[in-house]
């Protein structure tokens, strides 16, 4: 592995949470700054890190270290309602044990949910309040998991992905999930994708992950969009779909029809 400066992970106090962790890589004269999901178990001196996706989702590139510090710290203060601390050493690769099992494929709907001028709020309600909306944000969106089955994958700033094994009920999910928030005062923005990822423990890969955030990156305020692959798979379900044409996802070959999913 890489040495890596410090930079910080989201904080908490639970074990077993996963988060994102920023981490300045040097190559050469290079600075390239970069986050990964780290996965964290216990709390404390005795915590243990380590990578679930290593640092490779952005990357930006930057003259010196201390810019792509300066980078990192301005993209922390945006996101008011999560607190980050230092991470003093190297993050290590969780290994699998010579008896464990290789990546298992599974094939899930996948749901991203991020809300709408998030900065812009948080700014206008100060840090105190827009915990509290956060708070009562996130205990919203799990409960709706809860209720229809899905699994809570990771959070993402003020966003989170989950998978369910049934799209009716991952379409479904992303409809309260909106209507829940707007008692909050908050809009949101929904993907929904359906295809193949591997899984081994807290661990999951795949392409169909990054299509799913770029369905979503393509939603509308209040809007819930599915790719063509959840709606082919919905069509004895009842639920309504408009066409919104055929898109180029940032970073994913072909093109994708999407459709919004209709009150």
């Amino acid at each position: 592995m890489p040495k890596f400066l410090r930079i910080g992970v989201h904080q908490s106090n639970v074990s077993g949470y996963t988060s994102k962790a920023w981490c300045v890589r040097r190559v050469g004269s290079a600075v390239l700054l970069k986050w990964g999901a780290v996965e964290v178990h216990g709390a404390g001196d005795g915590r243990k890190v380590y990578w679930t996706l290593p640092p490779r989702v952005k990357t930006i590139r930057c003259g010196t270290a201390q810019r792509a510090k300066d980078y990192a710290k301005a993209a922390i203060a945006r996101r008011r309602n999560h607190r980050y601390e230092p991470l003093a050493g190297s993050i290590a690769t969780r290994r699998r044990s010579a008896g464990s099992a290789e990546l298992e494929q599974a094939l899930a709907t996948i749901l991203f949910v991020d809300i709408v001028r998030s900065t812009e709020k948080a700014a206008r309600l100060g840090d105190s309040r827009w915990s509290q909306v956060m708070s009562h944000y996130y205990a919203a969106v799990r409960r709706e998991l809860k209720t229809l089955r899905g699994k809570e994958v990771v959070t993402t700033g003020d966003g989170l992905l989950a998978t369910f094994k049934a799209p009716d009920a991952g379409v479904r999910c992303a409809t309260a999930i909106r209507e829940a928030v707007r008692t909050l005062g908050l809009e949101i923005r929904v993907g929904l994708h359906a295809g193949e990822y591997k899984v081994s423990g807290a661990e999951v890969v795949g392409l169909a992950f990054h299509i799913g955030a770029r369905v979503a990156a393509k939603a509308r305020a209040g809007e819930v969009l599915v790719s063509s692959a959840v709606k082919d798979l919905m069509s004895q379900s009842g639920i309504r779909f408009k066409d919104r044409g055929i898109h180029q996802l940032k970073g994913v070959p072909e093109r994708w029809r999407l459709y919004r999913v209709e009150h």
